[in-house]
């Protein structure tokens, strides 16, 4: 294999070099965009080596303008097919059929037409297809709540390389972010969640089940996590780069020790020490923020039982009270059947 190249810059290299010389002789003066966005590691800038040996390559989306997709598609398509170099800086051009073996060894030069992964479509519809509604058009709630946020990830992030029909970066912009109170709901939302199992760490523990309390911890992390890049105004990614995203904000390298401690915990003593003071710093950037009046950070007792929460639900109640839109302010809060089936409440 040759010296491993990041893949947007791949893309964003086969674009420029290969691609975009003969869409100029396939349709000249036909105006496009073009970029690497959608799934994949590499457009979240979380691709290595590792990642060529399946579904990566030299790839992109161009789009072109809804009247022009049926008039010239096809064509570009065609050139695209017979004329691509079978290679590009190393790297096959020629994809697997999709559903086809997953292995590099698959996406070989071959002596017929190239089986490329450059996407021929027009905004509308791939940002359809891709998100299930169309962001050109005015957004709902029910549009932002879901969709998940790896999706919203994967079309905020990644490169655009032209943007001659002068769509993709206002689109983007649009999807960059939550409106302000969608933001506050999702983050009471992420605070609920976390209310619900903090007391579990410590009760698993106390009836000798270690593992369940490990469990338990293991759930609170990533609600922490997912919290923080929240907070952060970043799309938590699926699992595969939740850890990843973490460590690139600064709350990441803040809160690592305490969180690493607690999952590697012998105990659930020790393990719900460190949660505590992870519950506290997370506390402590909620504060930060001032989305809220100031919300204790200390952690304490549950109720009469001797296990350390921090009451999380109380920063979900102070968010939605400064929810301005009713009918965002009255949206429901995920309960504790909504983690796992038959979720015990005691």
């Amino acid at each position: 294999m040759p010296a491993f190249l990041p893949g947007l810059e791949l893309s964003r290299r086969f674009y420029t070099e290969a691609v975009r010389p003969l869409l100029e002789e396939a349709a000249p003066g036909i105006p496009h965009s073009a970029a690497r966005i959608g799934s994949g590691s590499e457009v979240l800038g979380f691709d290595t080596a590792r990642s060529a040996d399946h579904e990566w390559g030299p790839r992109l989306q161009l789009f072109l303008r809804a009247r022009d997709v049926p008039r010239h598609a096809g064509r570009i398509r065609h050139v695209l097919a017979e004329h691509l170099p079978k290679t590009f800086h190393g790297y096959p051009t020629n994809f697997a059929p999709t559903g086809e073996a997953k292995d590099i060894r698959v996406m070989r030069a071959t002596d017929g037409p190239v089986h490329h992964r450059v996407e021929v479509t027009h905004t509308s519809a791939w940002f359809t297809a891709t998100l299930g509604f169309d962001p050109t058009s005015p957004l709902t709630p029910a549009d932002w709540l879901t969709t998940p946020t790896q999706r919203l990830a994967e079309v905020t992030t990644g490169a655009v390389f032209h943007d001659g029909l002068h769509t993709l970066s206002p689109i983007r912009t649009t999807l960059r972010w939550y409106p302000h109170d969608l933001w506050l709901h999702v983050l009471a939302r992420q605070w609920q969640a976390l209310s619900h199992e903090e007391a579990f760490v410590g009760r698993c523990g106390e009836v000798g089940d270690e593992l369940g309390s490990a469990v338990v911890a293991a759930r609170q992390t990533r609600h922490l996590m997912r919290l923080c890049l929240l907070m952060t105004r970043h799309y938590p990614p699926y699992s595969k780069w939740l850890g990843s995203a973490f460590a690139r904000i600064p709350a990441g390298e803040h809160l690592t020790p305490a969180l690493t401690a607690a999952l590697t915990a012998p105990d659930w003593r020790t393990r719900e020490t460190h949660l505590a003071s992870a519950y506290e710093a997370v506390a402590d950037l909620h504060n930060q923020l001032r989305l809220t009046d100031r919300v204790d950070p200390a952690t304490r007792p549950y109720h009469s039982r001797p296990y350390r929460v921090l009451h999380a639900e109380r920063f979900a109640k102070a968010l939605v009270a400064r929810i301005s839109d009713p009918a965002i302010r009255d949206l429901r809060l995920p309960g504790p059947e909504d983690l796992e089936p038959g979720h015990p409440t005691h």
